[in-house]
């Protein structure tokens, strides 16, 4: 394909790349480049004090990975340990190792907030300004990538609790969950069912007198084996390298197929997950209504449970634990009131201890609640990005260029994962995309790429949703996102086998105007 250049002044910058965000997408990243093109000059800049993101961030108790480790891992360094699913301090404490190992400290730099980016066409360069330290910096580069991630840092998503104001205890969202926090002899509840509040039900009946799910909808929670899970045949047989990449790649294939099994087969798949849901449960729990989704499989994430954690500490002779299904009517002082409906005593529905089915219209003595009610989504940190001088863009109104940049803007790539697979291999995939363009452009003598919609594009388009959930948090921020086409290279990612080697050997020019300075 031909390039359509337009001429521009040029002027000297601080570097070639700026990562914003230094969690598993710009460590990956940061790896990218510096394999792929070792001579570009390279930056990653943190907000926090450490690297990990999410590891960093979050502290509740039990915090762990939703996706096996095996493709949430790096694939240049597979995941060491037998368990595919890990709690935030291993994953923190791996990421930090590989970072050691492959040389990445250098382009490390911690307590640098990113507050906004700029693009000159003048220049043909952005100008990236932060806040360190109570000091304004300002550094210039071809290339922004932000690796910022998809939710608020500082502000979680809004949950409408009637009464919440009026409870003496403690909330807390698990988001900022109290450091070194004394839970013990606590009677909690948890709003939520989502993986937050599944993973801290069995972690904070360790200590709490007793731990309540109270949930509005339920959703698909699946037993994945985790601590001494056999080993397969590849591990057996094959030499470890070898072994290590077919793990990661059946694990991304398996995980595919269930999805496009979830939608194309709906109703044979509800059946086969009510199965699963089913079977691990203990023995007599209720099934209905506290796992019976009212959606298909991956319209909403599905939840894994490590061992069927959740599930055992539902069970035993004297559970700790219980999982309410209603609506909450209000919040007291010291409890709350659940919501009765028409026509009969209560709708509220429990399961505790052996699996009995019990009425429960009030939970009372409670002593902390915990909001895990969701995140709030924040398309590339919420950072103001213009070009030229006008105002910030409104995301909205772009679409996504191979799930990678966004239509009219110049040399910014952004980080994004998939819903319904592991976040790594769609971070990655953009990695790969952005050393192909940055390559493609020291060839042709080029200084930036610009997506842009062709009249025979725009004029076939239809509208794809940015991330196709129906989740609150999903569905809250739409407004806020970008959007996807009907039409390649306009398409969402779908499929992360497909995709990652679409990114490796496909097409990356088409669709992408490129000027010289």
């Amino acid at each position: 394909m031909g390039l359509s250049i337009e001429k521009k002044a040029s002027t000297e910058v601080d570097y070639d790349v700026i990562v914003v965000g230094a969690g598993i997408s710009g460590i990956n990243c940061a790896y990218r480049l510096q394999t792929e093109t070792p001579d570009a000059k390279i930056a990653v800049f943190e907000a926090r004090g450490d690297v990990g993101g999410t590891w960093d961030l979050f502290k509740y108790p039990g915090v762990r990975s939703d996706s096996d480790l095996f493709t949430y891992g790096f694939a240049w360094e597979p995941w060491p340990y037998s368990t595919p699913i890990a709690e935030g301090p291993l994953i923190l404490s791996y990421m930090k190792d590989c970072i050691k190992k492959y040389g990445l400290g250098k382009y490390l730099h911690f307590h640098h907030k990113v507050l906004s980016v700029d693009w000159s066409s003048k220049g043909q360069s952005w100008t990236v300004e932060m806040e360190h330290k109570g000091r304004i910096k300002r550094f210039t580069s071809r290339f922004v990538v932000l690796g910022s991630g998809y939710y608020d840092y500082d502000k979680p998503l809004k949950s409408e609790i009637p009464g919440i104001e009026n409870f003496q205890g403690k909330v807390i969202h698990p988001q900022f969950w109290p450091e070194d926090y004394d839970y013990a002899d606590q009677n909690i509840v948890v709003i939520g069912s989502g993986a937050t509040a599944i993973t801290l039900l069995p972690n904070l009946a360790k200590q709490a007198r007793h731990v309540t799910m109270l949930q509005r909808s339920p959703s698909y929670v699946v037993s994945t084996p985790n601590v001494g899970r056999p080993k397969t045949w590849s591990e057996t047989l094959l030499p470890r390298r070898a072994a290590e990449v077919w793990k990661r790649w059946y694990h991304m294939t398996f995980q595919w197929c269930v999805v496009l099994m979830c939608r194309y087969f709906p109703n044979f798949a509800t059946a086969e997950f009510r199965k699963l849901v089913v079977a691990s449960l203990p023995e007599g729990f209720a099934h209905d209504p506290h796992f019976t989704p009212s959606y298909v499989p991956w319209q909403q994430r599905v939840c894994l449970t490590p061992d069927g954690d959740l599930q055992r500490a539902l069970g035993g002779p004297k559970p700790k634990c219980e999982v309410v299904t209603a609506k909450i009517r209000t919040v007291t002082e010291r409890g709350i009131e659940l919501e009765r409906s028409k026509g009969s005593s209560s709708s509220v529905n429990s399961g505790k201890g052996n699996g009995n089915t019990n009425i429960t219209t009030t939970l009372d003595d409670v002593d902390v609640i915990v909001t895990a009610t969701g995140l709030r989504m924040h398309f590339m940190g919420g950072i103001p990005v213009r070009v030229d001088g006008g105002d910030p863009i409104k995301w909205s109104t772009r679409r996504c260029w191979h799930s990678a940049m966004l239509s009219d803007v110049p040399n910014l790539f952004f980080m994004i994962g998939y819903v319904d697979a592991s976040w790594t291999p769609g971070a990655d995939a953009t990695a790969r995309i952005l050393t192909r363009v940055y390559r493609h452009m020291q060839r042709q003598k080029v200084t930036s790429a610009t997506p842009r919609v062709g009249a025979v594009d725009a004029a076939r388009m239809q509208d794809r949703r940015f991330w196709n959930l129906t989740s609150n948090y999903r569905e809250s921020a739409d407004s806020r996102l970008p959007r996807y086409g009907s039409v390649a290279p306009w398409k969402p990612r779908d499929a992360p086998p497909r995709d990652l080697l679409y990114a490796r050997w496909g097409d990356v020019t088409t669709g992408l105007h490129f000027g010289v300075a």
